[in-house]
């Protein structure tokens, strides 16, 4: 179950992280707003490495 949420909170966080990119880049999903877009990469990645560091301590 743990493995399940961790795993969703993975997937979540990259869809945001392409998402923001993608919005840097084309200024196509969200309206081209630079400085929301930056915090949603930071958060993203924060999430990503807390995820990743998770899953190590779960094997």
């Amino acid at each position: 179950m743990s493995k399940n949420m961790v795993f969703g909170s993975l997937a979540v966080a990259g869809l945001v992280l392409v998402m923001s990119i993608l919005d840097l880049a084309l200024k196509m999903p969200f309206g081209g707003q630079m400085v929301m877009d930056i915090l949603y990469i930071l958060g993203a990645g924060i999430v990503l490495y807390l995820g990743w560091d998770a899953i190590r301590d779960l094997q």
